[in-house]
């Protein structure tokens, strides 16, 4: 009765993402459940991290696969995306929704958690209409012991009539009783029957359109769970179902018949389509009500206490938004004083390789032109990219992820949920924010959970307004050098921080003001209600934190990068060493942008230093450096008196400081974002609008800054 990692092969799985079994014995098993239940956790104690990733069909959600072997059976283990409800509105709650009621899993392992059982339980009793083949695991029940929680696990099993566990993912207790208790209800002789009862006037509608759906589906899907669906009249459902049967069953005749007569006698009831759909919905939710007051027994003002109190500090509106700039300025100053020690070793380690790397091609006979423009070209621009983007990144990401462990980060997007329903956005588009301090693409990506289609591309065009860790050493190093006395290196870093801080709550003000503006011309539009959760505070597990941000975050969005910056760093050299005339095309190209540039309050090879940063904007001030040192690749200038004095001898003030600052923040997202963009919205309209609008924004910006600056300066 052990728990054996399989050793042969691989899930095999096809082009449009069914997944298929290996073998006869082999078992599919779907692993769903609420948001922060747990449930990669849980992934990953069963399946040992044996995974495999690819991507849903049609959608740009990734699914996860598994595997073990139990009594002979290998359980193909697949981690489907957390949701609320199979009444999906998200891509990601379609995906949950078509997965088991379309794909048919052997079973479905359903987690939930201890601490909040009763929201969990919607959830579990929509997919009991759908399959009987269902295992709930309650999770966290050390948790739910500590909030002196209790749950009568017996109880709910006799009103569920499936085995529900009770578990503790992360401590591996109750693994075995999970996959025993799947590979019981996995089999086919497995069968019994949940009922959900609705409200009279549903009830009769269901008993009238039974007789004739039962005909079309009477093998494939339940008869009672169909004929609700269908009343419900969920477009997303309609269009799977159809896409599954190869046809419309709203269009066969006795269906479309009979729907219409329910329609008609509703109507003459004064029951309208919005009633029927929240008739639907509450029945699930008084019915976990009703559950969870049977088998929960809990000391409510102990269970709360710890955690009201400490949201009573985090989201009043007297000390939220301060904590929360205080917490910003404490990541910056981390991220700031933590990367720099990495940094210099990365920087001195990879181009210390340089030398090598010469004597290697030397060697294999290459001419010195081709060395020159693999290693000072191509080498140098990745190093300088990793060197300069990893550690920040490395710092950056974890921390990120510790707050969502901790539970703070849904608090950050309850306070500024305010703020984006008056711009006339989601609420959400908070969290896609903050994922943008790290990269901009991880945050677009992560505007995935955001529901409504025109909210989503609203949190996508602006996330790229939110300065990523690639756009911080512009910053930083515009903060030290202009604004920064040098006698007071003591506090640099934490008055860095402080500044960095002051721009990244501008950026967020040009993030709001643009979601407005978009809501009311292109997107025009009313917000959307959802539902936040703001789960427990956890204590956030270090080990797991360290390892999904390095790994799923930080590598990932290095890895994006790195291909962009290879074919850059040919292209700079090339510009930089390529002479037409008296003058490379590096400087023709910075004389042709520098009247523009100066009417913006920079010069032109502030804007050919972007324009070339396009795939990775950390080698936007080594290239400044090169163009400004007239060098034929990049350089690195460590001493920053002497940056200072280059950067002043080739005409900086305060305003070109200040404005290269704000085209910093508002200029085109990079190479590695434009890439995203056009993946998550499949449209090249939405990417070149995308690519446009912040920079449009930015030249504004900068023109209306430096004019003004100009005129004050001429008056006084």
């Amino acid at each position: 009765m052990g728990l054996n990692k399989n050793s042969t092969g691989i899930i095999v799985t096809s082009s449009d993402s069914m997944i298929k079994k290996k073998e006869n014995t082999d078992k599919i098993i779907a692993l769903a459940g609420n948001p922060n239940v747990g449930k990669s956790t849980l992934f990953n104690q069963l399946t040992g991290l044996k995974q495999h990733t690819g991507n849903w069909s049609g959608k740009t959600v990734a699914n996860v696969q598994g595997y073990c072997t139990y009594e002979n059976t290998n359980f193909i283990f697949v981690d489907i995306p957390g949701c609320y409800s199979l009444m999906a509105h998200s891509a990601e709650e379609e995906i949950a929704r078509d997965f088991i009621c379309f794909q048919h899993p052997d079973c479905v392992c359903i987690l939930c958690d201890a601490t909040c059982l009763e929201r969990n339980l919607n959830l579990v009793l929509q997919i009991l209409e759908v399959t009987s083949h269902v295992v709930v695991c309650i999770n966290f029940m050390d948790e739910a012991e500590k909030k002196q929680i209790q749950i009568d696990i017996k109880k709910l099993q006799n009103l569920l009539h499936v085995p529900v566990l009770g578990i503790t993912a992360r401590k591996k207790h109750g693994l075995h009783k999970i996959l025993k208790q799947l590979h019981f209800v996995s089999s086919p002789d497995f069968t019994d029957t949940f009922f959900i009862p609705y409200s009279s006037y549903i009830e009769e509608a269901i008993s009238t359109l039974s007789p004739v759906v039962e005909e079309f589906c009477k093998d494939i899907f339940p008869t009672r769970w169909l004929c609700t669906r269908l009343l419900d009249a969920n477009e997303n459902f309609l269009s799977s179902l159809e896409q599954y049967l190869g046809y419309s069953l709203l269009e066969q005749k006795t269906v479309k018949n009979i729907l219409e007569h329910i329609q008609e006698q509703l109507y003459e009831k004064g029951i309208s389509p919005e009633k029927l759909q929240d008739d639907i919905a509450a029945a699930f939710i008084q019915r976990a009500e009703f559950f969870s007051k049977q088998v929960v027994f809990s000391q409510k003002s102990i269970y709360h206490s710890h955690d009201r109190l400490l949201d009573r500090i985090f989201t009043s509106k007297l000390t939220g938004f301060p904590i929360m700039f205080l917490l910003l300025l404490f990541i910056f100053w981390i991220t700031i004083v933590g990367a720099n020690y990495p940094s210099a070793f990365l920087n001195k380690l990879l181009f210390s390789i340089e030398d090598n790397l010469f004597d290697l091609f030397h060697f294999l006979k290459f001419p010195n032109f081709l060395c020159d423009m693999l290693v000072l070209g191509v080498y140098r621009v990745l190093a300088w990219v990793v060197s300069v983007m990893l550690p920040p990144m490395a710092i950056f990401f974890p921390l990120f992820t510790l707050l969502e462990d901790s539970g703070y980060l849904p608090r950050i997007a309850f306070n500024l949920d305010r703020c984006f329903q008056k711009c006339c956005t989601c609420g959400k588009q908070a969290l896609t924010m903050c994922m943008g301090f790290g990269c901009n693409a991880a945050g677009i990506v992560g505007c995935r959970i955001i529901d409504s289609p025109r909210e989503r591309l609203i949190a996508i065009i602006t996330n790229s307004f939110i300065p990523c860790n690639g756009r911080f050493p512009i910053l930083i190093t515009i903060i030290s050098l202009f604004f920064i006395p040098f006698s007071s290196a003591h506090f640099s870093s934490l008055l860095c921080a402080f500044l960095l801080a002051v721009i990244i709550i501008f950026s967020i003000l040009i993030t709001f003001l643009l979601s407005y503006f978009l809501s009311k011309t292109i997107l025009k539009g009313l917000p959307s209600s959802f539902i936040l959760e703001l789960p427990p505070y956890r204590r956030p597990q270090i080990g797991k934190v360290i390892v999904h941000s390095i790994f799923d975050r930080t590598l990932f969005v290095l890895g994006r990068a790195i291909a962009v910056a290879a074919p850059a760093g040919l292209l700079i050299y090339l510009m930089a060493n390529i002479q037409i005339g008296n003058l490379t095309l590096l400087a023709h190209c910075s004389n042709f942008l520098d009247p523009f540039g100066r009417l913006l309050g920079m010069d032109g090879v502030i804007l050919l230093s972007f324009l070339l940063g396009f795939p990775a904007n950390e080698i936007v001030i080594p290239i400044m450096i090169m163009a400004y040192m007239a060098n034929g690749s990049l350089m690195e200038i460590n001493d920053f008196r002497f940056l200072h004095q280059l950067f002043v001898e080739n005409g900086w003030t305060f305003i070109t400081a200040i404005s290269t600052m704000i085209f910093c923040l508002m200029h085109w997202p990079c190479s590695t974002t434009c890439l995203t963009i056009k993946k998550e919205t499949q449209s090249f309209k939405w990417t070149i609008l995308s690519f446009f609008i912040p920079t449009l924004t930015g030249i504004f910006l900068c023109f209306l800054f430096a004019t003004t600056a100009r005129a004050v300066l001429f008056l006084f």
